[in-house]
């Protein structure tokens, strides 16, 4: 069972789980997030994030793809993870999903690929206390 109470990282860094199939969109975000003054944690598949949500309970904010490889349903992952984690900020982004179609869980925000850089940031930093 993870902890819901949060711990301020070691490094200082508020973190970011990202999870995200595609190798040169995760390299890009993680960059991008790291660039700014953010832990990152990388997963690949929801397996490898499931584990890592519940290894880091310092982690604050996921960034998630939904185009999600093998019939993988991402707005059920994100409501999944939404429920089990329920401090955690969430963004979720496609390429191939509608964000004004996709019923999101709570707190969650959607932004379409390609993505905004400038937006990430932004709604990162207000996620955890920063804007």
């Amino acid at each position: 069972m993870a902890s819901s109470s949060y711990r301020a990282p070691s490094s200082g860094k508020h973190v970011v789980l990202v999870i995200e199939d595609e190798p040169v969109l995760r390299i890009d975000i993680c960059d991008l997030l790291e660039e700014n003054g953010f832990e990152v944690v990388e997963a690949t598949g929801v397996e490898n994030a499931i584990h890592i949500l519940e290894s880091r309970p310092d982690i604050r904010v996921v960034y998630m793809d939904l185009d999600m490889p093998k019939g993988v349903d991402g707005v059920k992952i994100a409501a999944a993870i939404r429920d089990r984690w329920p401090p955690i900020e969430m963004i979720l982004t496609a390429s191939r999903v509608d964000g004004s179609r996709v019923q999101l869980p709570v707190r969650a925000k959607f932004l379409a690929k390609p993505i905004d850089r400038p937006r990430v940031i932004d709604v990162v930093r207000g996620f955890v206390g920063q804007a």
